[in-house]
């Protein structure tokens, strides 16, 4: 008796385990673990880094030190719009929002990256175009409402050559790219974007004399970010920007730490 039900219990058992080895291949395959990362896109704040204009370069001196004082500490002259920077709507437009106005809200958010290294490597006067962002949309994704829309143009990588960063020319012109009013302007009616970031010195293009972009993401209450690092070790979709924005008083921007996270 008791043989029997361990004979019919054991069948039971060695009938579930065979059905389990028959399912096994038809359950779906485990997805990839989702990668995620962190990305600093700061540029090191140093009198070396290059200025807009020449003589906008920082100083700073030793104003405490552990020998004498029993603490260390800096004392530093910069302007707000040195290094990896902030515009903030004060800017270019005013009674523009200033640097302690603006939120966290707006400092974090979705980030793209829209890549023209490879046509800036040959013509440096080149633009973020409309053209680019709907090639953009048409290989990754519709670009998110209040996102920071990010120009990688391979522009860090110069940074240490302040002539080749500036591009400056013969008669003292700049040379760097930058976003074409059109496109931001497309950007903002239609995508309703937080704020536009460049891995250059300005938003606008160098040989840009009348600061269309500027005047035209200032004056819709939005952000520029300048002088970005790094934007190539991030997705082109799908990462958080967060802005560290130092909130000066009534600034009309300033020095921030910059980085992506996915």
């Amino acid at each position: 008796m008791c043989v029997d039900k361990v004979t019919r219990r054991s069948l039971l058992l060695g009938a579930a385990a065979s059905a389990a080895v028959v399912a096994a291949p038809a359950m779906p395959a485990q997805a990839a673990p989702h990668r995620h990362g962190l990305q600093d896109l700061t540029h090191v704040v140093s009198p070396s880094f290059p200025a807009f204009e020449p003589g906008e370069e920082p100083s700073s001196r030793v104003a405490t030190s552990i020998p004498d004082d029993g603490y260390y500490m800096r004392e530093w002259t910069i302007l707000e719009h040195f290094g990896t920077h902030v515009d903030a709507p004060a800017h270019f437009t005013a009674g523009g929002r200033t640097s302690e106005e603006l939120t966290l809200a707006e400092l974090i958010t979705p980030a793209v990256v829209i890549d023209i290294a490879r046509r800036a490597a040959h013509e440096p006067d080149t633009t973020v175009s409309v053209a680019d962002l709907v090639a953009y949309e048409r290989r990754y994704d519709r670009i998110p409402r209040d996102a920071s829309v990010l120009m990688f143009s391979g522009w860090a990588a110069k940074a240490g050559d302040v002539a080749a960063y500036r591009g400056t020319d013969s008669a003292g012109g700049l040379h760097f790219p930058g976003f074409s009013a059109d496109a931001c302007e497309w950007l903002l009616t239609k995508r309703r974007i937080r704020a536009l970031g460049v891995d250059t010195l300005s938003i606008d293009p160098g040989v840009s004399e009348d600061f269309a972009t500027h005047l035209a993401l200032t004056g819709a209450d939005r952000y520029g970010v300048e002088n970005l690092a790094h934007l190539d070790r991030m997705p082109r979709h799908g990462a958080t920007l967060t802005v560290g924005l130092i909130p000066y008083r009534d600034g009309s921007g300033g020095q921030a730490r910059v980085f992506s996270s996915w």
